[in-house]
């Protein structure tokens, strides 16, 4: 938190606080039972192997996203089946997400499980997009 601004919260509380009451245990059992597509691209996520760090099932506004860089306001997506059949409801996320001020990339869970080399080069892609030349990567 910056000295001169003490009204400004941290980066990392980006919850809505009564969603969050709510569904922090939810939070927990998501984090706790990833499918096998989010463990395998977790892998290649996690201590910044990417050059920026990403949580796990972060709550941000009202939703629960699989994985997000926060310091450069990006959401990774893993979706499995279900999400065919929500893809009104996911495409209404996605935009209620990117009017905060987020980047949303979605995979499937064959991409993920099948082209692990293409989901990376695409999120690294978006990493280098998100991330100015002066911006350390780094989460604050």
């Amino acid at each position: 938190m910056c000295d001169n601004d003490e009204n400004k919260k941290p980066r990392w509380l980006t919850a809505n606080k009564q969603f969050y009451r709510r569904f922090k245990y939810n939070r927990e059992r998501l984090k706790n039972n990833m499918t096998s597509a989010e463990i395998i691209l977790w892998e290649y996520l996690r201590n910044k192997k990417l050059g920026v760090k990403f949580r796990r099932q972060h709550i941000i506004d009202f939703y629960i996203p699989d994985f997000v860089a926060l310091s450069i306001k990006l959401i990774i997506e893993v979706d499995g089946k279900i999400h065919l059949k929500r893809r009104a409801q996911d495409k209404q996320r996605t935009k209620n997400l990117e009017f905060i001020g987020y980047k949303v990339i979605r995979f499937t869970n064959e991409e993920v499980e099948n082209e692990i080399e293409k989901v990376l080069s695409k999120i690294r892609m978006e990493i280098d997009n998100l991330t100015s030349p002066n911006l350390s990567k780094g989460e604050g």
